[in-house]
């Protein structure tokens, strides 16, 4: 899996990480896990297409007690096994990398 990793965190960091992922981006079902929804703007083509019955898309954020991991797969809500699923695009990558330059910059983070 194609990811970004933050590790090391000390207790104080991940606490600002958790409490940033819950301002800005969705939990999901299983604890520890975030949806950071990507806007329709920077979908790619088969994606577009597939809006209405695959969407919305949004990339993984695991959150640990030592490491957060932003996985740089794009997956939609519905469907696991659909083509549309697919590894960012340039300008999706730059989107999540300026969520996680924000949220180092704002939380404080130097992990």
């Amino acid at each position: 899996m194609r990811q970004f990793l933050i590790d090391d965190l000390s207790r104080e960091e991940r606490v600002n990480i958790e409490n940033y992922l819950h301002r800005t981006a969705r939990p999901a079902e299983m604890g520890g896990l975030f949806w950071i929804d990507l806007p329709e703007s920077l979908l790619s083509e088969r994606q577009q297409e597939h809006i209405d019955e695959c969407g919305p898309y949004a990339m993984a954020v695991e959150l640990t007690e030592r490491a957060a991991s932003f996985e740089l797969l794009v997956r939609n809500r519905s469907n696991l096994h659909c083509n549309c699923i697919a590894y960012a695009t340039p300008g999706q990558r730059a989107y999540l990398l300026d969520f996680i330059d924000r949220m180092l910059e704002e939380e404080m983070i130097k992990a």
